[in-house]
């Protein structure tokens, strides 16, 4: 610039970085105006959170029995997220958690949980009442301790939803980092895509926690889930397919079959009719049938190894000592040091019952500070048919 003048140079970069700015900022405009249905209809997104809200259900269950607090994860929303501004929905420290699915759908989600709300998890999985708290980051233990409460978490979760698919629906052990978007840690958890959909959940631990829960999906991946949820696969149709595929294939097999077996005759008929009349053929060996005796069949070693079988099978043992009726009023008076008749003299031997029917009567022993009974005398075989009776 010379003389307060600017060149021509100096106004085409100005010129030019005016467009620029103004490219940036429609592209900021449009993608502001994108919306969660110009990707999921209003359909999709409630079957989405209904999803959502079966299966964090179970998973609240499985997280209130781990840090023993009475545990609520309800009232999903479903929204939109574009990637760019990753920074505007965590403002906070978070603590980001990849979930990948190993049976049953092929994709990966991400849970987002409060730092804060971390450490409270932590310290009531590793032993705390959850108020004692260092305004320190997570440590290792703190991140381990969260991990686990999300694996047993997403567990039932994959639990509930093979219920909702009726499928099998696997997980692989999910992974824990930091989520510092301001910092720019952790953000390669968040998946790739420019458009994210997040499903936030109200998160309540006893008086502890109150505040969110949020799952982030890639689009496609949430719209194939809801796709199967809102348009299932018959089974049954699908085998019936799947069998008459089989028997088509049979078919056309057997026809390749006769086709090669006719072709194959036909070349061998014409090589007959060149060699002639002449043409000897080979004789067959008639032989009577040779039946072989029947012979009476031993049973013994069968019945040797039915019943070796048999002899492994365990049964209940009881000694009764002896037994009395009461009506109701009697019963409800009975408290700690009142004394019931049975019907059995002192000295009388007691019964002994095999899967509740009597076969002998014995005599109470002590062994080696235990009690024992032994056997006096065996019921007989006519005694024990009457009480089978």
């Amino acid at each position: 610039m010379t003389d307060g003048m600017l060149s021509q140079e100096e106004i085409d970069a100005l010129l030019t970085g005016g467009d620029n700015q103004d490219e940036n900022k429609a592209e900021e405009s449009e993608a502001e105006h994108i919306t969660l249905e110009q990707h999921l209809s209003t359909i999709e997104q409630d079957a989405l959170g209904e999803m959502g809200n079966i299966s964090f259900g179970s998973a609240s269950t499985a997280l209130s029995l781990l840090l023993n607090q009475k545990v609520d994860i309800t009232t999903p929303s479903v929204s939109l997220i574009v990637r760019k501004n990753l920074e505007v929905e965590f403002p906070e420290p978070n603590v980001a958690i990849n979930v990948k699915y190993t049976e049953g759908f092929e994709g990966e989600n991400v849970l987002v949980i409060q730092e804060r709300d971390a450490q409270i998890i932590a310290d009531l999985m590793l032993g705390g009442d959850g108020t004692n708290l260092e305004n320190e980051s997570l440590n290792e233990i703190q991140l381990s301790a969260v991990q686990e409460a999300m694996n047993q978490m997403m567990g039932s979760a994959s639990t509930s939803m093979s219920t909702i698919f009726n499928k099998r629906v696997d997980i692989s052990p999910p992974s824990i980092e930091k989520l510092n978007v301001k910092e720019g840690e952790g953000t390669d958890r968040i998946p790739d895509d420019e458009y994210l959909v997040k499903v936030s959940f109200s998160l309540k631990v006893g008086q502890l926690i109150d505040s969110k829960i949020m799952q982030i999906l890639p689009i496609p991946f949430a719209r194939d889930m809801v796709d199967e949820l809102l348009n299932p696969i018959d089974e049954e149709e699908l085998k019936s397919d799947t069998q008459m595929d089989k028997k088509e294939n049979q078919k056309i097999q057997e026809k390749r079959s006769v086709e090669e077996t006719s072709s194959q005759l036909n070349e061998e008929q014409q090589s007959g009719n060149r060699l002639g009349h002449e043409q000897v053929r080979p004789t067959s060996s008639v032989q009577p049938v040779a039946f072989s005796d029947f012979k009476e069949v031993a049973h013994k070693d069968t019945d040797s190894n039915n019943l070796d079988l048999l002899l492994d099978i365990p049964l209940q043992v009881t000694v009764e000592l002896g037994r009395t009726s009461q009506p109701i009023k009697d019963i409800l008076n009975l408290s700690a040091g009142s004394v019931v008749e049975l019907d059995k003299l002192a000295g009388e031997p007691v019964d002994i019952l095999v899967n509740q029917k009597l076969i002998a009567k014995g005599e109470v022993v002590v062994i080696d500070e235990n009690f024992g009974v032994r056997v006096t005398d065996i019921i007989s075989q006519k005694e024990r048919i009457r009480n089978l009776q």
